[in-house]
């Protein structure tokens, strides 16, 4: 009993390894992996670009303020000359400090402009090399997930062949024993033949006396056969019976028959 136990224990051992495994395999497939790892590298593209736009749109607002800027600094240079035309110079000197003031605020504005400039460049080539690497890298992708249903497909049709093979035994052994049983029941049909014929075995659906009938059909067919060897001692192979030769198409219908 301890034996059976322990046996049936390492049998569900066995089979609760063996789901497990193939439990696994499923949950660790290498292509839904290598698509997960894809589709994050194209997430973070997307944010890469994302942030290249947010760079890009910052920077073009600082040039359009830039541009403001510009104008009225070079229209408050022009007021100054027209002041001192008109002999203002108190108006002149007005615009001029505004100009100058002006000529900070358009110093930073510039250095806002550079760094972004700067910025947009680097993550321009962020994109890029990302852009190229993702690429090179769904190529692998590919090739590597149509590297793994091939091996996969392989190894089933190899599986399924060693099954084949492993069957092939019980095969083999089913085919002896339906030989045995063959050739059993035609040793055993011909013994009942044989019973039956030599009166060991009686055959019920026979009519009654059969036996006698047949013993004497026997004796009749054996005097035929004495009788045809008789007459051929005396006159020649042409004395038996059915021998003549019978050119008409139904000449077989009388083989057998007693002569006319």
């Amino acid at each position: 009993m301890s034996t059976d136990s322990n046996s049936n224990t390492a049998r569900m051992r066995t089979i609760f390894r063996t789901k497990t495994s193939k439990a696994l395999d499923r949950m660790e497939d290498p292509r839904d992996a290598l698509d997960d790892s894809y589709e994050q590298q194209v997430k973070l593209l997307h944010q890469v670009r994302q942030a290249v736009a947010e760079v890009a749109t910052a920077k073009k607002r600082i040039e359009l303020q830039g541009e403001e800027m510009g104008s009225r600094y070079q229209r408050l240079g022009d007021q100054a000359r027209e002041a001192m035309e008109h002999g203002r110079e108190d108006l002149a000197r007005a615009a001029l400090e505004r100009r100058a003031a002006l000529e900070g605020q358009v110093s930073k504005l510039q250095e806002q402009h550079s760094s972004l400039q700067k910025q947009t460049s680097q993550l321009q080539e962020r994109e890029r090399r990302l852009a190229e690497q993702i690429a090179a890298f769904r190529i692998e992708k590919e090739t590597m997930k149509a590297t793994y249903s091939a091996s996969a497909a392989q190894v089933r049709a190899n599986e399924a062949v060693a099954g084949i093979g492993a069957n092939m035994n019980d095969v083999g052994v089913s085919l002896d024993r339906a030989r045995d049983r063959v050739a059993q029941m035609q040793a055993r049909a011909q013994a009942t033949d044989e019973l039956l014929s030599s009166g060991a075995l009686k055959d019920l659906t026979a009519a009654p006396d059969a036996d006698i009938e047949r013993q004497l059909a026997e004796l009749a067919s054996r005097s035929d056969i004495e009788r045809q060897l008789k007459a051929m001692k005396g006159d020649g192979a042409d004395g038996i019976r059915g021998s003549k030769k019978d050119d008409s198409t139904d000449g077989w219908l009388s083989i057998g028959q007693a002569p006319q």
